[in-house]
């Protein structure tokens, strides 16, 4: 059913990556993408900080930076789709070549620096789908040059707010130079505060939206702790555990592994998962936690869960898998839950979280 999709797929890794990725989001816009019913599974159904997910595999920001198809990711059975980094001025990004394959790492690594048409864009197209269903997220950040990031994060969180069925500050992209300061105690508690008084009207005015922070998983046990500590301080609904990694593991064979910028895909793994399992021991049930870093099946969906993940984020695995991966992940996450005796995906949020 997915082969047209898989020799598309296997097409687009014979071009250079960013072109394949603008092609690929041509396709979906032309709704060439593969179908399946994000609603299949009964047992996959989940709540996420007050978001009732058909299942609880997201498709993570990045891939669909302006919101261009946030549809068609919704209709391949994405439960949730997170378009962004947006930041308020459009900018270019960093120079090319700045993404390059690891193919025999089934790994990415990307130096794109927030590359995207900017707030007005972004929200236009947010609200042109006002009225349709789905769970489509926005993920803010800040301008390169700007003199005042956390007043960037102020700024887009009050221009998606009406549109977007939550919101994710981004403060854990290594493209960025200094952003990741932003996760820093002062830093955090300054951005943070700044977040929740700008929170109280746009709540007001146009209901309540929850608000996520995406965090790296190049932490420290001090700098997990006081991340935990002031999301709860300053109410956050949900971390995203995590970005790309600045790590380069040991056991990378592509001859492009020393490029610079975040590292993602298989490689990211299990070093995400070690940071989930550590931030979802210091919240203690808290606060949900979404997992992203190497999904690319069922069973490293799973793995994230029951380390403590409500639900999972994906991206770089649909380089290698195509977009037909998403059905094939929640039939297979289905069963998986299911041998393993849960009735539901709460049951296994945690469960091998030691």
């Amino acid at each position: 059913m997915s082969l047209p999709h898989d020799i598309a797929t296997a097409a687009l890794r014979c071009i250079d990556p960013e072109s394949a990725h603008h092609a690929a989001l041509l396709g979906l816009r032309a709704g060439l993408g593969p179908r399946a019913r994000a609603d299949k599974f009964p047992r996959l159904r989940t709540r996420l900080a007050g978001l009732d997910l058909p299942n609880p595999i997201g498709m993570a920001a990045g891939f669909d930076k302006n919101a261009e198809a946030p549809d068609a990711l919704l209709s391949a059975g994405f439960g949730f789709v997170e378009c962004g980094t947006v930041t308020p001025l459009p900018q270019e990004g960093n120079p090319r070549p700045r993404i390059f394959r690891l193919s025999a790492d089934r790994a990415v690594i990307n130096r794109l620096g927030f590359n995207n048409a900017g707030l007005d864009a972004f929200a236009e197209r947010l609200a042109a789908r006002a009225g349709k269903p789905g769970i489509v997220g926005a993920n803010v950040g800040a301008n390169k040059e700007s003199a005042d990031r956390a007043s960037d994060y102020v700024r887009g969180m009050g221009r998606v707010w009406r549109h977007a069925a939550y919101v994710t500050a981004n403060i854990s992209s290594p493209n960025t130079p200094g952003l990741r300061g932003l996760q820093e105690r002062g830093a955090l508690e300054d951005l943070l505060g700044r977040v929740r008084e700008a929170r109280a009207p746009l709540e007001a005015a146009h209901g309540r939206r929850p608000l996520f922070l995406k965090v790296a998983p190049d932490l420290d046990d001090t700098a997990i702790g006081d991340i935990c500590e002031l999301a709860l301080a300053y109410e956050l609904d949900a971390l995203i555990v995590s970005n790309t990694t600045l790590q380069r593991p040991a056991h990378l064979t592509s001859l492009d592994r020393g490029e610079a910028g975040g590292l993602s895909g298989q490689p990211l793994f299990q070093i995400s998962t070690q940071v989930l399992r550590v931030f979802a021991q210091a919240l203690n049930g808290r606060l949900p936690l979404i997992g992203a870093g190497g999904v690319e099946s069922g069973s490293t969906a799973l793995a994230k869960i029951k380390a403590g993940a409500s639900a999972v984020q994906l991206y770089s695995s649909l380089v290698y898998h195509g977009p037909g991966l998403v059905a094939r992940l929640l039939d297979d996450l289905d069963g998986l839950l299911a041998a393993d005796g849960f009735d539901n995906v709460a049951e296994a949020v945690g469960v091998n979280g030691n």
